[in-house]
């Protein structure tokens, strides 16, 4: 007695062998995905990295440019705490970004003045330059780090970050970190320490202005297909943050990462931070002992390989099902 199978066992086999081939063409797809998604997604954050580091940079230059022009007319109006004073207010509107400048001079500089003598020309929450002295018993300069470093190393460098507790209630507390500067008088003695103030708000800022230039470049995102949530970090080379997005601080301590972030290399790390896996890309500041960290959401750097995958995984089982229907057709 003759079966019924005679015919249908070679479209088996052919079914099989088709879509056997078409597996392995999926999988040497996705494998051809991955790493082309894991070389673009390099190219582009690291790409996303430098140019955020190069921003931050042009920044912070231009900010002490400015300020070397408050301090320098200082440092050439040194005779009276008027005149001191005036040079100080001269320049400091021109750079409306800076909170404020001062310039602290050593003990008992001008005599009328006391001890402590530290004009404060800062903008007011009505957005106006104005003065106030702030130096005190209460509020002792000469014992702040920021005014021992330049005493002893006289030359000009940024402060790491701190709190600032306005007591006199003029509207200047908050997190700011400073540009400093000892300025010499005619015997090459130090006269006071200059410094302009920035906010850590203001910084941050920033920082979110860069990252929605960069979600909104065509060049960085002509090839990209993701959710777009990474954002940029400011470091200090010891791996504590200086500004970051509000929520979303950042602190490396990875030595190995430490040591490139000293040696001022830029380098690749994945982490979790905040709980959330990541892909952190850290870029040097030149001549800055900071660094820029661009934060990437693995799920982000998932997306688009993700999408591709899917279009194909979709593909490949189309194939499979018009064979089986051309096939079943032909019986």
């Amino acid at each position: 007695m003759k079966t019924e199978t005679t015919g249908k066992s070679p479209r088996r086999k052919v079914l099989i062998i088709a879509s056997a081939v078409m597996i392995i063409t999926l999988a040497a797809g996705l494998w051809i995905n991955y790493r082309s998604m894991e070389a673009e997604a390099h190219v582009r954050y690291v790409g996303i990295s430098n140019v955020a580091a190069e921003k931050v940079a042009l920044t912070v230059r231009a900010m002490e440019m400015n300020a070397k022009n408050v301090f320098d007319e200082v440092s050439k109006h040194m005779d009276t705490p008027e005149a001191a004073v005036s040079a100080l207010q001269s320049k400091a509107s021109l750079n409306p970004e800076v909170k404020g400048y001062f310039a602290a001079f050593r003990p008992n500089f001008f005599q009328q003045k006391g001890y402590w003598f530290e004009p404060y020309v800062h903008r007011s929450e009505k957005g106006i330059f104005v003065m106030s002295q702030v130096g005190s018993a209460r509020h002792d300069y000469t014992k702040s780090g920021w005014y021992m470093r330049a005493k002893e190393q006289k030359e000009e460098f940024w402060s790491d970050p701190y709190y600032y507790q306005d007591n006199d209630e003029i509207g200047l507390s908050g997190l700011y970190c400073t540009f400093v500067k000892p300025v010499f008088d005619a015997k090459d003695s130090l006269a006071c320490v200059c410094g302009a103030d920035i906010t850590l708000e203001w910084m941050a800022k920033k920082l979110r202005h860069i990252d929605e230039s960069a979600r909104t470049d065509a060049t960085m995102n002509k090839f990209f297909k993701g959710s777009q949530k990474f954002y940029t970090v400011l470091l200090k080379h010891d791996g504590s943050p200086i500004a970051h997005p509000e929520d979303k601080p950042l602190t490396i301590t990875d030595p190995d990462v430490l040591t490139d972030m000293a040696r001022e290399t830029s380098g690749i790390t994945d982490m979790t931070v905040n709980g959330v896996p990541a892909r952190v890309y850290y870029t040097p500041l030149e001549d800055i002992n900071w660094t820029v960290a661009l934060v990437v959401p693995a799920e982000e750097l998932r997306s688009s390989f993700l999408f591709t995958s899917l279009s194909l995984i979709a593909i490949t089982l189309a194939g499979i099902i018009f064979i089986f229907i051309v096939l079943r057709k032909k019986k």
